[in-house]
């Protein structure tokens, strides 16, 4: 997992990331309010941006007083959007630690530090103490997971019975290995994409029943063909309990889960 926090942080420090956020906004908005919106263009760390969150959200279907958890939370974008649209309060964890700093400034800045929480740590081994989210999502984190089933056992542990996990990832695509570099690695030695057959047995292994796995590469293609896209996964365990989903390279939604 350090790779991973490399491959997004470099050198950057996460004070230095949020200031110039803050920075380009004030530039673009004057002394309007910092608000979860008008963040929308700079905090949504995935390809289509809050439309892409918009749509993970609706699968999601958190409710007010909900909590709700972000695996991969990056710099908190999504984790405001959610929390204020919704209503709910969100706890972000990253591995970057980098991202965190600049998650809590960015939260600070639009005064959310108590409806979004940000912690340091590793998606295999969350930080988290059992059965203590209603909802919990990922998008664009897995396929730089190794341990992908550690990630789903943990996702599974933490949720409460009947949570709800969706997921909004790439798997591997039917054409071989894609071309690098990508979003997400560097190098193939960084890519850990599964096919779409593994990443189901994984999800029933750590106790979630898939709900929906949509693929949706004809609606968002990507660039390379050997990587499928999917948004977001549903699953349940029986009954809308512990579910998981992914898909490969492709788009799909929503999961929920309860242990």
């Amino acid at each position: 997992m350090d790779n991973a926090s490399d491959h997004y942080a470099r050198t950057d420090a996460g004070d230095a990331m949020a200031d110039r956020i803050l920075a380009a906004l004030r530039a673009a908005n004057g002394d309007a309010p910092v608000t979860p919106k008008a963040l929308e263009p700079l905090d949504h760390f995935n390809a289509r941006g809050a439309a892409a969150t918009a749509m993970l959200a609706t699968l999601l279907d958190a409710h007010p007083g909900e909590e709700v958890l972000d695996i991969g939370s990056g710099i908190g974008g999504p984790a405001r959007w959610i929390a204020v649209r919704h209503g709910c309060r969100v706890t972000g964890v990253d591995i970057t630690p980098a991202f965190c700093a600049a998650a809590r400034k960015l939260n600070v800045a639009c005064g959310l530090m108590k409806q979004v929480t940000i912690i340091d740590g590793d998606a295999t081994a969350l930080p988290l103490p059992d059965k203590s989210f209603d909802r919990a999502y990922s998008h664009g984190v897995i396929m730089s997971i190794a341990e992908k089933s550690k990630f789903f056992r943990e996702a599974f542990r933490v949720l409460k019975p009947g949570g709800r996990l969706v997921l909004f990832q790439h798997n591997a695509g039917p054409n071989g290995p894609p071309d690098f570099p990508l979003p997400w690695a560097s190098s193939a030695e960084h890519s850990f994409l599964a096919p779409d057959g593994e990443t189901r047995r994984d999800l029933v292994a750590a106790g979630f029943e898939v709900q929906s796995f949509v693929d949706v590469i004809p609606v968002a293609p990507t660039t390379d063909s050997n990587v499928n896209g999917w948004d977001a996964g549903q699953c349940d365990s029986p009954f809308l309990r512990n579910g998981g989903d992914g898909d490969d390279d492709r788009d799909h939604p929503v999961g929920s889960g309860g242990g």
